[in-house]
Formats: structure tokens, C-alpha cells, sequence
């Protein structure tokens, strides 16, 4: 792999799993990074981890803020050009999910879900793609899912963010190649993360995830880290508007059977889309 000594990264989520294993690999290989995510003592600690990884010259620094916010965005993004003239690098990583039924979702978990992973990439695209562009040409990488290539019964808000966010990717690539500005995506399947532990935890559903791979196993953070460091360095600088499935195969396939999660949170009529004809928003 070529250095990326000199380069500077913007990770959102980037206090853990996925987001953390992309800050390590960039910091390995020489770029400064900044961890973006809510909670500041999270984003101390991986610096500090991140400080003992990074060979000389590349620093880590963290911003604490929502990425629902674009105030908060933009806030951080301002920082590190304070502090290092220049974004070479954007990952929208952070991200959340729901498990229901659509009949049963609330208009709470629906706006959660999209502003976090949709609205947050958005944030991310439009502010440091700004810096990329203005540094002369970078990448800018989301994390989505095989959840937007694939239907995942009772996980639609996630789904449909996941798959608003590659189509956000191709746009946004088509529209910032003329700056040197290269956008691409990571769809992962199932990976060994705190936000998977409810899928993982269960053997019924776990199975039934690894039986829609061709390679069976559970993915790793390095996986997706590796997949993300070379979508952003100098080894792809003519790929651009790609959504790269990095889930063992299991987008060749089906989705996951959660029936069994479901069934312990909803009755089989709200499972099947009967609601009461009345019911109003909730």
C-alpha cells in the first residue's frame, strides 16, 4: 500500500467498531484523522488507543457532536482544517437500526434511523466533500449495508436508508468527479460489532445469516476497514460511483430470516401488517 503520510480523515462513529478500524488503518499508514461521534470520553479513549498505532506524524483528533446535526458537522469539520489546513478523506460511518414491522414503527424509530445514517451521510458529503474538493481532489466513503442491496423483513427504515445512502454515492460521485473528488461505498453483511450483537446473539438468526454466504463466517472490522482504506488511497483513483459489497457473498443470495427476533416482540397480526383500522400516529 502506498503512505498516506500527509493526508488528513474526517471519520463520523469513529470512537468505535467499524469507524475506529478505519481510523487504525489510516493512522498506520500516515494520515492525521478525526474522530467525530456523541460521546467524548469514547473518542479519548480510541485516540489514546489509536496515538500508540500511528507512526510518526500522523495525529488523531476527536470532536464530539451529533451527526443528525449539521451544525455539528460542519463544527467539526472547521476544526480540522483549523488544525490541519486540509480534509483529504471523508467516511460517513455512523449508523443505527430498528427491528419492527412497518405497520409498527413509529414515527420516532423512523426519523432516528434516517437521520442518523442518511441525513448524517448527507452532512458528511456536503461539508467534507466541500474540504476534499478545495484540498484538490480526495475520496469520501459511507459505510451502508447489505441491508440496502438485500430485503431484511421487519428492518425497513434501516434498508431504506442503506440503499438512499448508495444511490447518495453515485450522485455524489457523478457531481464531485470534476474536483478530483471520488465517492464510493462499503455494504457490508454481518460483522462482529456492538450494533450487531442482537442478530449475532441469536443462533437461529446468526445461522441463517451464515447459510447465505458462500464464504460462511461472521465478518471482522478489519474486513471492512481494509475494503474502506483502499476505496480512499491511491491505489483506486479511477473508482468512483461504486457500492462494493464486502459481506462474504451473502448479496448473491437472500436476506436474513429475523422471523424468529420478530416473534418475540410482535403478535403474529402485527407481524402480518393487521393493525387496528383506527390506529393513529405513534
Amino acid at each position: 500500500m502506498t503512505s498516506l503520510s500527509g493526508k488528513t480523515a474526517f471519520i463520523t462513529g469513529g470512537g468505535s467498531g467499524i469507524g475506529l478500524g478505519c481510523a487504525r488503518a489510516f493512522v498506520r499508514d500516515g494520515a492525521s484523522v478525526m474522530l467525530f461521534g456523541r460521546d467524548a470520553a469514547r473518542l479519548a479513549n480510541a485516540a489514546a488507543e489509536l496515538g500508540t498505532e500511528a507512526i510518526p506524524g500522523a495525529r488523531v483528533l476527536t470532536h464530539a457532536g451529533s451527526v443528525a446535526e449539521e451544525a455539528d458537522v460542519a463544527a467539526a469539520i472547521g476544526k480540522l482544517l483549523d488544525a490541519t489546513g486540509r480534509v483529504d478523506i471523508g467516511i460517513a460511518n455512523a449508523g443505527t437500526g430498528t427491528l419492527g414491522p412497518i405497520v409498527a414503527t413509529t414515527d420516532a424509530q423512523w426519523q432516528q434511523v434516517m437521520r442518523t445514517n442518511l441525513d448524517g451521510t448527507f452532512y458528511t458529503f456536503k461539508h467534507a466533500g466541500a474540504a476534499v474538493a478545495r484540498a484538490g481532489g480526495g475520496a469520501l466513503c459511507a459505510i451502508s449495508s447489505i441491508a440496502g442491496v438485500r430485503t431484511h423483513r421487519f428492518m425497513g427504515p434501516y434498508c431504506a436508508s442503506k440503499a438512499a445512502i448508495d444511490m447518495l454515492v453515485r450522485n455524489t460521485a457523478d457531481e464531485l468527479g470534476g474536483a478530483g473528488v471520488r465517492v464510493n461505498s462499503v455494504c457490508p453483511g454481518l460483522v462482529d460489532t456492538d450494533l450487531s450483537a442482537g442478530l449475532r446473539n441469536s443462533d437461529e438468526v446468526r445461522d441463517d445469516y451464515l447459510h447465505c454466504m458462500p464464504i460462511s463466517r461472521l465478518g471482522t472490522v478489519a474486513d471492512i476497514a481494509s475494503a474502506v482504506r483502499f476505496l480512499c488511497g491511491p491505489e483506486s483513483t479511477w473508482i468512483t460511483g461504486v457500492n462494493l459489497s464486502v459481506d462474504g457473498g451473502h448479496h448473491l443470495r437472500r436476506g436474513p430470516n429475523v422471523d424468529s427476533l420478530a416473534a418475540m416482540m410482535f403478535s403474529p397480526e402485527v407481524r402480518a401488517g393487521i393493525v387496528p383500522q383506527h390506529q393513529g400516529p405513534v
